[in-house]
């Protein structure tokens, strides 16, 4: 009887399982659907301002295409090619064996890790992404490991902060924006290696220690102290590293001015905006500024000057639209997220907000 019963049962449990099937089909479609339809919308209105506002268009893009020729070439490019070389010949360990010492242990972790970190905070965005994919894909660190580089090594450079954001900005005291633009960042990485990250499983040893186990290693090339991590690549000459390095940052930079052309063209659109409400021309440029700046950062901040420098200060850790689609660009032949690094930022954002916020009532921000 009981068997009976509860064979009675299983073709409603079926017809209840294949409705759902086709339900979340039917859904899938209908989603893939809209999106189809809503970016359809977005692409024929982007030309549709592009022919009816051609003078205004081209000059927002030549806006970009000249702040990428001017600041992202000379900054990033022989950075980008110099790093490439380090990793293909296996020089990280060497290049960071003053700092490993101290940040090895602070955030044990190995020194293809302490590279990244020196290397995205020192050369600012988007190498730190850059470095961090390529030390992955060269199996120098693991997905983890990458992972929590990118939650925190992604910063706008000290050298762009100094020399273009503060000037812009009219912002004297150099400390206290040092500390929001870097030293958060930092603590915050320390906090999610000891929470989120603390499985890594990898406890820091001196090169000299690695040495003793070993011996030397040809290339340069020093085994990983983490139990269970892949092999890295073997190192490469001099020659064929120079010449992967600068056609794979040429590659990478070309890219990068791409992307800071398409969003600087889209200033049109708060420009449009501004004017179809008939705004006073300083809410306008603030209008224009702030969008800008979650569009395509350095645009924006040329645009706004200093008329609101607390929030640039605040949105300068999220880096905005540009800065995220460049990153994706960076780690997509990974399997590293673009949503975890999304989030991250998010959370920096809000711990900056409220620190200038504490900086308002310290009076150290204007």
């Amino acid at each position: 009887m009981m068997k009976a019963k509860f064979s009675s049962h299983k073709p409603n449990l079926h017809k209840f399982y294949l409705r759902k099937f086709h339900l979340d089909k039917y859904y899938s479609h209908k989603l893939y659907s809209y999106k189809v339809y809503f970016y359809t919308l977005l692409a024929l209105i982007l030309t549709a301002i592009i022919l009816t506002f051609p003078a205004d268009c081209l000059t927002f893009a030549l806006n970009g295409l000249n702040l990428w020729f001017e600041r992202m070439i000379p900054t990033l490019f022989p950075f980008m090619v110099l790093s490439g070389m380090m990793i293909r010949m296996n020089l990280t360990d060497s290049f960071v064996k003053v700092l490993n010492p101290i940040l090895g242990r602070l955030f044990r972790l190995k020194s293809s890790c302490i590279y990244g970190m020196v290397i995205g905070f020192l050369c600012g965005f988007p190498m730190g992404a850059h470095v961090t994919a390529q030390l992955y894909e060269k199996k120098q660190i693991s997905r983890a490991e990458a992972s929590l580089l990118l939650a925190f090594c992604n910063n706008i450079g000290p050298v762009y902060f100094l020399s273009f954001v503060l000037p812009t900005l009219s912002i004297e005291k150099a400390v206290p924006f040092l500390f929001g633009m870097y030293g958060l960042p930092f603590f915050y990485g320390l906090f999610l290696r000891y929470t989120v990250y603390q499985d890594i499983d990898c406890v820091h040893l001196q090169t000299s220690q690695l040495h003793k186990r070993h011996g030397s290693l040809k290339g340069g090339a020093l085994l990983s102290s983490c139990p269970g991590s892949l092999p890295a690549q073997p190192a490469v000459n001099l020659l064929a590293a120079l010449d992967e390095s600068v056609f794979h940052s040429l590659y990478s930079i070309a890219k990068l001015g791409g992307y800071m052309i398409f969003f600087n063209l889209l200033f049109i659109v708060p420009t449009l905006a501004a004017e179809f409400l008939h705004l006073p021309e300083s809410h306008s440029g603030l209008l224009v500024g702030i969008t800008g700046c979650l569009l395509e950062i350095t645009g924006g901040i040329r645009t706004l000057g200093d008329k609101a420098p607390f929030l640039v200060l605040c949105i300068l850790p999220f880096g905005g639209v540009s800065c995220i689609a460049q990153t994706y660009s960076m780690i997509k032949n990974t399997n590293l997220s673009i949503a975890e690094y999304v989030m991250h930022k998010m959370i920096l954002t809000a711990i900056t907000v409220f620190y200038y916020l504490l900086g308002v009532k310290l009076s150290f921000l204007p």
